[in-house]
């Protein structure tokens, strides 16, 4: 087990726990696919991120269970939307839910799995949280839909993906750190800086994911390498090629990503070598994984702002 889920293990396991009673519905089916797509397991940093940060805030409680299963339950909703508008087949090593049960299921067990999230949001009792957590998923639909406008169009710019992966991916680490922290009653200071700290580590989470769609194992990634290309994202190692390649090459990714084909991706994933485009998308989640750690010094030293630090460092060191 990683170091920086070990100060939280007994937190892991009650989360676990709760997602199970959590999932219990009177309609089969939504069951079954909820514990498919729970089972496949995946990494759970965002719930384990409101429990390091409800812990590194010194919280008492016992909310912080129930917000890291909100959280995990939003974010599980996204996928299996995610799945449906992108026509995946593969995620966490499994077919999707989508690829198994077609794609109204998946869309009407990913509501459930929202409409479930909000329900255990009211019993916190908060309205500030509740207000963070309304935002954070208007902002990652209103990415995901920005997203979905910038298919197949090799003219988006740094800035344009950078913003889509903060409003799809980040924000809800941000809307987490930040919701634990409220919960823990943290002073201002430390509620900004935990903000800002899911922020900056949600942006090079997603950062590191782009550049291994080109460099990663297939088998450990859960999905298939080039499957953003398939899907006509100008993620940043295509877009620093065609800034930094040759006219020829910038003109053979613009039309891979134009036609959403993998057909060419071997000479797409030289392209992008030679032109060091993973180089820099690993180096700009560097960055933002650097001012992650910056932000950890609102917080008093213990065991759970180590684990913080450590994630942060987890975030650009893995390889799925």
């Amino acid at each position: 087990m990683q170091p920086f889920r070990q100060v939280v293990t007994s937190d892991f396991d009650a989360v676990n726990q709760l997602i199970i009673d959590e999932l219990r519905s009177d309609v089969d089916l939504v069951e079954q696919i909820g514990h498919y797509l729970i089972d496949a397991g995946g990494k759970r940093l965002r719930p384990l991120l409101v429990l390091l940060v409800a812990q590194a805030c010194s919280y008492k409680g016992k909310g912080h269970i129930n917000l890291a299963v909100i959280i995990e339950f939003i974010h599980s909703a996204t996928l299996l939307h995610d799945d449906v508008v992108d026509t995946s087949e593969m995620r966490r090593g499994r077919f999707t839910a989508n690829a198994q049960w077609g794609n109204p299921s998946s869309v009407l067990v990913g509501d459930f799995l929202y409409s479930r999230a909000f329900q255990m949001l009211v019993g916190l009792g908060s309205m500030e949280i509740m207000g963070i957590l309304a935002d954070t998923t208007n902002i990652i639909s209103e990415g995901e839909v920005q997203q979905l406008i910038n298919a197949k169009d090799p003219s988006v710019t740094e800035q344009a993906y950078l913003e889509v992966i903060r409003g799809k991916t980040a924000q809800l680490f941000e809307g987490a750190a930040k919701a634990a922290a409220v919960l823990a009653c943290a002073a201002p200071a430390q509620q900004k800086a935990m903000k800002d700290y899911g922020y900056h580590i949600g942006m090079a989470f997603q950062l590191v994911d782009d550049a291994l769609d080109y460099r990663g194992d297939a088998q450990k990634l859960g999905k298939n390498v080039g499957d953003d290309l398939a899907e006509g994202k100008a993620t940043l190692p295509l877009i620093h090629a065609m800034h930094n390649g040759s006219d020829a090459d910038a003109d053979f990714v613009r039309q891979a990503i134009r036609e959403g084909s993998t057909e060419q991706l071997d000479d797409i994933i030289r392209i992008i070598n030679t032109t060091g485009g993973i180089d820099y998308t690993l180096k700009t989640a560097r960055h933002y994984a650097n001012k992650a750690k910056d932000c950890l010094s609102q917080l008093p030293d213990s065991p759970f702002k180590q684990a913080l630090e450590q994630l942060a460092d987890f975030s650009v060191s893995r390889n799925h």
